[in-house]
């Protein structure tokens, strides 16, 4: 099943590119947030994710995953569906029990969330990983290995204390090593066959340049705008030629309505240096040929070149309108000057 994996993702995932944001990478997770308001109210919300695509969301009430997509059950059989509804079931009324029982022992203060994340990666020529991580408040406090939990080193002590405890349930433990593995063998295989449509959508980015706000006296802020792109992995980077540029700032790649990605990246330089830089874009959809911009071709017209310019058209429209008036035998139309006639005009009176 493995090398089946290996060559659906061959098919799936863009390759021939080194670069961090190509690493050719799949992931399914099921993320469960439980929100604490006091010591008797608590909430649930969960959900399933293949890489950015959410795939199922969670009836905490009756206890069962709802269908995103139309091809989000897979081929599971209702066993396989059953077991993994289950373990979030149980984690869902085991977690908020454990945590509400703990609270001044482990100096939590309400309102406080607590995230558990499980799933697997798999990366393309690599063994599949699996994972379970606990997070407070958003910050991680412990993960699960092998089967154990470690605590994070940004956990303090509170982690320690959390990890001491659930390290006594060997049993459920050894059931959480098992689902995890399954999750990669049997889930993340079943979405990326069944899903692999939407998965392989290829939509060409649109990309242009902007000024972002003067970062200082004789310095300008590049901005380089990149939209409309699927899948989201994409690479866009300032140059000078074929270097690329020190002091690049990246955007968060941001979801947009239609389901493609949107991301900016900016870059501040001296504004006697901007010439010869240009914003480089490469993406799958693309074929292998770079969309590049120039900053030349782009740049906004300055105010100074305005101030010229924009009095002289001005003064060249006043000077023509004149001169069409006083060619004009009666110039009705030049109000204030006085009337004239042409004196090669026949005057009133003359037939």
């Amino acid at each position: 099943m493995l090398f089946l994996l290996l060559v659906l993702l061959t098919v799936l995932v863009p390759g021939g590119d080194s670069d961090d944001d190509f690493q050719e990478l799949s992931s399914f997770r099921i993320i469960l947030t439980i929100s604490f308001y006091n010591h008797s109210w608590t909430q649930n919300q969960a959900s399933a994710w293949l890489d950015e695509l959410q795939t199922h969301t969670w009836d905490s009430k009756k206890g069962i995953f709802m269908n995103k997509q139309p091809w989000s059950k897979g081929n599971f059989s209702n066993k396989e569906l059953t077991e993994q509804e289950r373990a979030l079931q149980v984690a869902s009324i085991r977690i908020p029990l454990i945590f509400q029982d703990h609270v001044s022992q482990w100096q939590l203060k309400y309102p406080f969330q607590v995230q558990m994340a499980k799933g697997c990666e798999l990366r393309f020529g690599e063994k599949s990983v699996g994972f379970k991580r606990i997070a407070y408040q958003g910050s991680d406090l412990m993960s699960f290995q092998n089967t154990s939990w470690i605590p994070s080193p940004k956990g303090g002590e509170r982690a320690q204390q959390v990890c001491k405890l659930f390290n006594q349930y060997h049993e459920v433990n050894l059931r959480i090593q098992a689902l995890i593995k399954d999750l990669c063998s049997r889930f993340l295989w079943e979405l990326l066959d069944a899903g692999k449509a939407d998965l392989q959508r290829q939509v060409r980015p649109e990309a242009w340049l902007s000024s972002g706000p003067s970062p200082g006296p004789g310095r300008l802020l590049l901005v380089c705008h990149v939209s409309g792109f699927h899948p989201k992995p994409v690479r866009v980077m300032w140059m000078r030629g074929e270097q690329e540029q020190p002091g690049t700032r990246r955007g968060d790649v941001l979801p947009q309505a239609d389901g493609t990605w949107y991301l900016q990246v900016s870059l501040e330089v001296e504004a006697r240096e901007a010439a010869g830089l240009s914003c480089r874009v490469r993406h799958s959809s693309l074929g292998g040929q770079d969309v590049v911009l120039y900053w030349e071709q782009h740049r906004p017209v300055g105010w100074a070149f305005l101030a010229v310019m924009v009095p002289l058209v001005l003064l060249a429209g006043l000077a023509f309108w004149l001169w069409k008036c006083r060619k004009s035998p009666w110039r009705p139309q030049c109000t204030g000057l006085p009337l004239e006639r042409n004196p090669s005009s026949p005057g009133p009176g003359h037939s």
